[in-house]
């Protein structure tokens, strides 16, 4: 099964590499191309989230680990953790922003490239935080100007942690920290070497490209969408069914639904209630970003603490 992982995310890598290319050619010809913000959100709020629509599951077989039989606590922990997130956010925007941005990167990167990589050590799970920066650098480094706004709409408005992004992006830091990410994908390249460790540098190129000719909402859209959440997708669908790809999907889909259509839904009646208050595309950023934040910390922890107790 571990070769059929890595086969099927090598190809899965190849295809949306040439994908990122040919989309960035259309655009290059295109004069004034843009995609709506509405696009980004349905995108995020179908194929995106639809990746973690499985932690029920994962939930269930957590609670048999420490012998709890009462499903309804874990609905109401993931729950909990996730108003907590956004209370948080709204209390203490900046150090919120930038904690998921840490804990995105880790996530991210571990992520993209653990099928890839057998030796948990704790170097290696340095070098996932160090490869998933990339992802946050990125669009901060190609569109500066832009991605300032796009934390400004966040709520974060401390004039201090504006200082500090014009401090790095005027010194350079932000080239070297890209260029550490590079390093790290080398490492990792280099670590016990087979073919298919190529997909590393093409998700590290496609990433460039999306952030070189993309706003940083789309960049991050396409990344999200069509390499992360299909990758652990992908995952998730082996573990279902490992002999029958297409069976395994159906599988897949059918489990995956009710949670995805709940959060999405959720999701729009929160769009509908903050765009009173605010611009539609602004609120349309807030539902995303702060919102895949308070999923993404109970997403991340659940994990943590099943692949742990698993062990």
């Amino acid at each position: 099964m571990e070769n059929k992982i890595k086969k099927i995310n090598f190809n899965h890598s190849f295809i949306f590499f040439l994908f990122c290319n040919i989309f960035s050619l259309i655009t290059f010809v295109i004069n004034n191309f843009t995609v709506s913000p509405l696009i980004c959100l349905l995108l995020i709020l179908s194929i995106g989230i639809s990746h973690g629509s499985l932690d029920n599951l994962k939930g269930e077989k957590l609670l048999k680990i420490f012998g709890i039989d009462n499903f309804f606590i874990f609905y109401l922990l993931y729950i909990l953790i996730s108003i907590s997130v956004i209370i948080l956010w709204i209390i203490i925007p900046s150090i919120s922003l930038i904690v998921f941005l840490i804990v995105a990167s880790y996530h991210f990167g571990k992520e993209d490239t653990q099928f890839l990589v057998v030796e948990n050590s704790y170097l290696n799970q340095l070098l996932f935080l160090i490869k998933g920066t990339l992802i946050v650098l990125a669009p901060i480094y190609f569109h500066f100007d832009e991605t300032i706004n796009i934390f400004k709409i966040l709520l974060v408005d401390n004039e201090n942690f504006y200082i500090f992004l014009n401090f790095i992006e005027t010194n350079k830091i932000l080239l070297f920290g890209i260029i550490l990410s590079t390093l790290a994908n080398i490492i990792l390249f280099t670590k016990n070497f087979e073919i298919k460790k190529f997909a590393i540098f093409l998700d590290y190129f496609s990433i460039l490209i999306l952030n070189y000719y993309f706003s940083p909402l789309l960049a991050f859209t396409l990344y999200f969408c069509f390499l992360h959440s299909i990758r652990h997708s992908i995952t998730l669908i082996l573990e279902l069914e490992k002999n029958n790809l297409s069976l395994g999907f159906k599988m897949f889909v059918k489990k995956a639904l009710p949670l995805t259509v709940l959060t999405a839904s959720i999701c729009l009646i929160g769009l509908y209630f903050i765009n009173k208050t605010y611009a539609f595309d602004s609120s349309i950023l807030k539902i995303i970003f702060i919102g895949l934040a308070s999923l993404t910390f109970p997403h991340i922890l659940l994990e943590y603490v099943l692949e742990k107790n698993e062990k």
